[in-house]
């Protein structure tokens, strides 16, 4: 046991050198400011700060984009507890019995449980990509083109089953993603795919802008149109220390998050917004007095807010180990290791083993961090949150066109961020999840090249997928997920997962 974590003490040293330090308080600090603001986004802000990769070198710029994404599951608590508007997705469930908290005076014992279960989920979530990743990685290191091929069916149908709303909607999504990946140059024969006649586009659509415009521009126009109310709590925060009975009740809560978090974590589509969900639905379904959560209830801060950030972190371990991106954050990190000249998977593990133990180790450190951040600047936090977002929003739209224009000086790029924006607004109004297109626009193109080469080896005999035990396998591994879909006892567990949102 003690042989498994001596790559990870090493890479604990390279986490903990000065300049690695430097950008995990970075990328901690702008996290949990874009945690604790709504209407940023964590996925446009990694989209926005992925020029400053360049500059850097890879593992420094993978711990601060990081550190950006888990601590913008810390951050968001904040707003969830103290005005009721989750700073991120994954808090909503937080928003349900942590307002409810504060308007009792009790928000300060809020703030701290929802810190401290993250700390803990957070230490859980590093020690379990160490024990787990390196076993996956080494039989991804058995994969060829018609297991990973496999593989991706299994991910795209994963994503269906796990989002919110409609099945079909889901469907829908995953389609429109797979085609917007085909836009450009067909790499065998050389020949323009729906580019109508634009040159511009014979290299494809950048996530980048896809992403910025899903999540940010479409963002912004929803809370312009809203006009939520952010007006703090005027009363004081008051000690932060929970009692003993908060602990008591907190404490099994918090474990169970973190289990649900690291196993949800992992599935593609899952992540930290499914898992707070889930471990919202089962405390309440384990509970004796079910009808204190929405009431009040501590075990709805602490089950939640471990659960989010313990998938925050676990869904590096497809990333790492497969090369497959589990949600839109992680798509972008793709894309930042990419511009590194680094093509994730399971090689990272073998050819990279500094920034494999790097990146994991700075997790730890990270968390830690998180902490001493959030509790005692809490009132810095609470004055930022009294900022009107009318101010707010020009200066996110004005960061999102200079990232998008930084990456490639195009301007077609800049005018693509709009036209999906309107897209991004159209899909919340209409309550499409954009999650499974991002996750289809990125799988696409290796979908299609692993399937080529399955074709090419099998003489285009389609029965080569199930000649190889691995992808026999995820075949019915897939087959399974889609026989689940038909079942109404899951469609109705699925519904109630979700149901609780606010």
């Amino acid at each position: 046991m003690l042989d498994a974590f001596l790559p990870f003490l090493s890479g604990l040293g390279l986490a903990l050198q000065p300049i690695n330090l430097v950008y995990c308080l970075v990328g901690a600090l702008v996290g949990t400011l874009i945690g604790v603001l709504p209407g940023i986004g964590v996925t446009a802000t990694v989209a926005m700060l992925l020029p400053v990769t360049f500059f850097l070198p890879p593992l420094t710029s993978l711990i601060m984009l990081a550190g950006i994404y888990y601590g913008a599951q810390y951050g968001g608590s904040t707003t969830a507890i103290l005005v009721n508007l989750p700073g991120e997705s994954s808090s909503m469930v937080t928003c349900l019995d942590g307002y409810k908290l504060a308007r009792q005076g009790r928000a300060g014992p809020a703030l701290a449980v929802a810190a401290l279960a993250s700390l803990f989920a957070g230490i859980f979530a590093t020690l379990f990509i160490a024990l787990f990743a390196p076993p996956l990685a080494d039989l991804a290191l058995l994969f060829g083109a018609a297991e990973y091929f496999a593989l991706m069916i299994v991910g795209l149908i994963a994503a269906i089953v796990l989002a919110q709303g409609s099945l079909l909607t889901a469907l829908g999504m995953i389609v429109f993603g797979l085609l917007l990946s085909m836009v450009g140059t067909d790499l065998n024969s050389g020949a323009a795919r729906m580019t109508f006649g634009i040159p511009e586009l014979s290299d494809g659509i950048g996530f980048v802008p896809i992403a910025m415009g899903l999540f940010a521009i479409g963002e912004i126009a929803r809370n312009l149109e809203s006009g939520a109310d952010r007006s703090v709590l005027a009363m004081r925060i008051g000690s932060l220390w929970p009692s003993q009975d908060d602990l008591r009740r907190s404490t099994p809560a918090a474990i169970r998050g973190t289990l649900i978090g690291s196993v949800l974590g992992v599935l593609p589509g899952g992540g930290a917004l499914l898992s707070s969900f889930a471990a919202y639905a089962v405390e309440k379904r384990l509970a004796r007095e079910p009808g204190r959560f929405g009431e009040g209830a501590i075990e709805g801060v602490a089950a939640p807010e471990a659960a989010n950030n313990a998938g925050a972190q676990t869904s590096f371990i497809p990333l790492l180990t497969l090369g497959i991106p589990a949600n839109p954050v992680m798509a972008l990190m793709v894309g930042a290791m990419m511009i590194q000249g680094i093509q994730p998977g399971p090689e990272v593990m073998v050819k990279r083993p500094d920034l494999f133990w790097g990146l994991i180790a700075s997790m730890l450190v990270g968390n830690v961090m998180l902490v001493i951040i959030n509790l005692p600047l809490i009132q810095i936090w609470v004055s930022l949150l009294k900022i009107p977002y009318r101010l707010l929003f020009p200066s996110i739209l004005v960061f999102c066109c200079i990232g998008v224009y930084t990456l490639n000086n195009s301007a077609l790029e800049v005018m693509m961020i709009l036209v999906f924006g309107v897209m991004g607004y159209a899909f919340l109004k209409w309550k499409c999840e954009a999650a499974p297109l991002m996750l289809a626009f990125i799988l696409g193109p290796l979908m299609e090249e692993n399937l080529r080469r399955v074709m090419l080896l099998a003489k285009g005999e389609p029965s080569y997928l199930l000649t190889r035990p691995i992808s026999i396998g995820l075949i019915l591994v897939a087959v399974g997920l889609v026989l689940i879909l038909v079942v109404p006892a899951f469609k109705q567990t699925r519904a109630e997962a979700f149901r609780e949102a606010p």
